[in-house]
């Protein structure tokens, strides 16, 4: 029987959030003295923590929310660079069409599937099937949930340091419909259209874009080349009928297409004419049903997904000669999935109760062999309201089984996973949370069944991490501020030791690593309006995570490629003539790398600039929005990844029209 043990850096760690949070407390409990008319942001409804709608009040994790408003304000091009603005963590950005995105210490794939990631992906509420968060478009889109720590209980394996759920907007009231073009530096271009409403029961709404660019050049005035792409296409439709009162069948359509993009590889050695070709699709049909009294609800979805990379080495470019392969053939690799998820919860007055089916397959192929992922599954969610919902107790398990199979070899596993979260809501305003929550990561099949240079390990065991997480949320008017600390531990990751001299079967994966995380998050916002009495709203705002600890338990080193600290701050301006702005900085600090040698990668601050001014507003042809975008204001010579610089300042305009 494993004995956990508690050592004195652990309670040590515990003592310092727990500390942190009577400091919180007592900083704001003064303002709910006299606090008559807290603002409704605990209020606000939320369907990632549970899998069902919630209030945020009722969550026991760090959650955060980015909202269609704040979507639009950015000036980000993509969902990575979207997510680099706000923060949320690691970002491992590469030029052309290839980010992902990491958390608490835990790092996604971007070059693979969502498998070998240790952060997830979600679009409404199902696994994207990809960790390449360039793939997901910011159009049409309702809103963005981010929560941070383990969601393994409620999305399975990978969602170790946490997930991102893009969420479709669905279309409501009456019709409307947008067109919108851009030009910008490096030859940018960009046209899209939108349509959204509402029609006897029938909801509907969608996007497209398309984009191109040529090579852009680095703050340092050096033309990068063979980073621009022929073309980016996005498309999103989410369709449903409302059959009668809380009952709704719907379809959903996500693309992605990219032609040409140009694989530059490092600048110090540019290969000028690789590129690839990248694609990523899905549909989902799903009924979300309830009963008149909503004493019972349930949702069920189908969904397929394709997700397709091919990379293309026409002639020996790369100036250092390593790296060229000078084969002209093209390596391809393609993920197919399909799944299904059914729930059902029961709703009383005091408790909710939900039980469901999840069920994961896929078939992934490569140039170099392929296997079969099939993941079934099963979890019970629940949560009771106590003291007149001023407490609230969240408690939930999961159990995967899963089957890696190759060829005729098949090699099956299973998990059971955790979770524990209160909340305390001593007044209207404020909040208090304790949560505990466990995480997964199943081996992948490469891992499993070896390749040229990795010899086979049918005993691996997925990766294990248990998280404590303490914290506290004030929402007073227009003050918005959170903090939270957490404590996580990490064990039997998938780590590869050399057991020969020679290149085949050179190396194997096994289950030896241990690692430590633990650190402070924290957001602030506050609309200047209401203290200064404008017309205008004027919202400062930051978000920052500071890693204490990340630390290698065996060697006792920090680990790579994670920052000790990262933080954006900015301020956004609403006006009620038609102008907005939002000023963003982000700064990621220094960091451990090993490739291409072991180094300090120095960190950076970046800053990004979006405008936009309703010019014309008729009421009965619509209305045109002028919009200006500046990113990487300062010129600044950074890069997320060592090598691959990002542009330089880089200038944007554009003009929507709405109907």
């Amino acid at each position: 029987m494993h004995v956990e043990k508690y050592e004195p850096k652990r309670l040590c760690n515990l003592c310092v959030c727990v500390l942190l949070c009577i400091v919180f407390l007592l900083f704001f409990l003064p303002v709910s003295s006299y606090a008559e008319n807290a603002t409704t942001s605990l209020e606000e409804v939320v369907v990632s923590a549970s899998r069902l709608n919630e209030m945020k009040k009722e969550v026991p994790t760090n959650m955060r929310v980015l909202d269609e408003k704040e979507i639009q304000l950015s000036s980000a091009q993509t969902l990575g660079e979207l997510l680099a603005e706000e923060g949320i963590g690691h970002i491992q950005k590469y030029p052309g069409a290839q980010t992902s995105f990491g958390m608490r210490g835990f790092r996604g794939e971007p070059h693979g599937n969502d498998l070998k990631g240790r952060t997830l992906l979600l679009l409404n509420g199902r696994r994207a099937g990809t960790g390449n968060v360039a793939k997901i478009m910011t159009e049409n889109v309702e809103r963005i949930e981010v929560i941070r720590g383990p969601a393994s209980v409620q999305y399975g394996s990978a969602a170790i340091g946490g997930l991102v759920n893009v969420i479709t907007r669905q279309g409501e009231g009456e019709p409307s419909a947008s067109a919108e073009g851009k030009l910008g530096s490096y030859d940018y271009k960009k046209g899209s259209a939108g349509f959204s409403g509402e029609i006897e029961g029938f909801d509907f709404s969608g996007g497209f874009s398309r984009s191109t660019r040529d090579d852009y050049t680095t703050a340092d005035g050096e033309k990068y080349h063979n980073t621009g792409f022929d073309k980016k296409e996005h498309g999103s439709l989410n369709l449903g009928y409302t059959f009668k009162p809380g009952n709704r069948i719907g379809m959903i359509y996500t693309g992605f297409n990219a032609d040409e993009v140009g694989d530059p590889g490092r600048l110090s050695r540019n290969d000028l004419d690789d590129y690839s070709d990248r694609s990523n699709e899905s549909i989902d049909f799903i009924y979300d049903g309830s009963a008149k009294d909503g004493l019972f609800s349930w949702k069920a979805r189908y969904f397929r997904g394709n997700d397709k990379v091919t990379w293309y080495d026409p002639v020996a470019s790369d100036p250092g000669g390593a790296m060229a392969k000078d084969d002209g053939v093209p390596e391809t690799r393609e993920v197919d999935s399909k799944g299904a998820q059914s729930q059902f919860t029961y709703n009383p007055e005091q408790i909710q109760i939900t039980a469901g089916f999840d069920w994961i397959d896929y078939d992934i192929s490569s140039d170099t062999g392929g296997f079969d992922y099939n993941n079934p599954s099963y979890f019970l969610l629940a949560k009771s309201g106590f003291l007149d919902n001023s407490v609230f107790l969240s408690v939930g398990a999961r159990y995967d089984d899963y089957q890696v199979e190759k060829k005729n070899e098949e090699v099956d596993k299973d998990n059971l996973t955790p979770k524990l979260g209160v909340t305390w809501l001593p007044m209207d305003h404020l909040k208090f949370r304790a949560n505990y929550s466990e995480g997964f990561r199943m081996p992948s099949g490469d891992a499993i069944f070896g390749s040229y240079y990795y010899k086979p390990n049918s005993g691996l065991s997925p990766e294990q991490s248990r998280n404590y997480e303490i914290g506290a949320d004030f929402y007073y008017k227009a003050l918005n501020t959170s903090l939270t600390c957490f404590y996580t531990d990490f064990e039997d990751k998938i780590e590869s030791r050399r057991i020969g001299t020679g290149l085949q079967n050179a190396f194997i994966n096994k289950n030896i690593g241990e690692a430590t995380h633990s650190g402070i998050e924290g957001k602030f916002s506050h609309d200047l309006a209401a203290v200064l009495n404008l017309g205008w709203s004027i919202v400062p705002y930051g978000n920052f995570v500071y890693m204490y600890q990340f630390e290698n338990e065996e060697t006792g080193d920090d680990l790579p490629y994670v920052s000790d600290m990262t933080a954006n701050w900015g301020v956004r301006v609403l006006s009620n003539r038609g102008f907005s702005s939002d000023l963003n900085f982000l700064y990621t600090g220094e960091q451990k790398i090993t490739y291409p040698q072991e180094t300090e990668k120095g960190g950076f601050t970046v800053a990004n600039l979006s405008m936009s001014q309703k010019i014309a507003k008729t009421e009965n042809y619509g209305q045109f929005t002028l919009k200006a975008e500046i990113r990487n204001l300062l010129d600044k010579d950074y890069s997320y990844v060592q090598g691959y610089p990002m542009p330089g300042r880089s200038f944007y305009l554009g003009l929507r029209y709405d109907i």
